[in-house]
């Protein structure tokens, strides 16, 4: 259908520039802002690695949940199984992506708590990885048997998600103002393990240079947004 080839490259191209938002948030303002708090910088790379590890294991569980089934893999499963699998697989996605997006807010909180310029390109990043994902998992729910009303719905419950747990982060971390630099470490290492573990390897299978050449100027595209953005939240304070 038109509309699903739409959607596709529209997540498409939001890889890219989500890959260029996510590593330059990172890694230009998150870990910096970190590692200045005065917080000793051992225990914060200690943070960052138990954070990328957690993703690492995270995505396993996902995968060793998720991957031993799917539409037509050539096991001889009866249509019933089928759709009682895809339909598990897709209350498994809402429940992923409901704890993600309440994370997502806890974050966000985090990094204005640090510093409001940090917290607007922080929602930024955020933003630019959520479209494509949730365009993905509004697709998947309507392959697991939910019709696009439901799917909709369901998918803008677990979006709400976000803010309350912004709420939550704000006040919880305004009182624990020692985690901050622990919550922004770890929403970077969440970063760094998306952009470089999922998103550009997904990049990586459209090797000709007529598909590269997009590709990295959308990432230099994410960085210039950044560091846009930056720049007016520096101004305007």
């Amino acid at each position: 259908m038109f509309s699903f080839a739409l959607l596709s490259k529209v997540v498409e191209k939001m890889v890219s520039l989500s890959v260029g938002i996510m590593l330059s948030t990172s890694l230009l303002h998150a870990l910096p802002e970190a590692f200045e708090s005065g917080t000793d910088p051992r225990h914060l790379f200690g943070a960052l690695l138990a954070g990328l590890l957690a993703f690492f294991l995270l995505e396993k569980l996902a995968i060793l949940r998720h991957s031993h089934h799917h539409e037509h893999d050539g096991h001889h499963h009866h249509h019933g199984h089928d759709k009682a699998e895809a339909g598990r697989a897709g209350w498994m996605i809402l429940l992923g992506d409901g704890m993600h997006n309440f994370t997502d807010g806890i974050l966000i909180a985090a990094a204005f708590l640090a510093n409001p310029q940090l917290g607007i390109v922080t929602g930024v990043a955020i933003i630019a990885h959520e479209i494509p994902q949730e365009i993905g998992d509004f697709i998947v729910l309507l392959n697991a048997g939910f019709s696009r009303t439901r799917a909709y719905v369901y998918n803008l419950l677990c979006s709400l998600l976000s803010v309350a747990g912004g709420v939550l982060g704000y006040y919880t971390l305004d009182q624990a103002t020692n985690l901050i630099p622990y919550v922004l470490v770890f929403a970077s290492s969440g970063f760094i393990y998306i952009a470089v573990s999922d998103l550009m390897p997904q990049m990586q299978r459209r090797a000709t240079m007529r598909e590269t050449i997009p590709q990295v100027f959308l990432i230099a595209l994410g960085v210039v947004i950044v560091l846009f953005l930056t720049s007016i939240a520096h101004d305007t304070h």
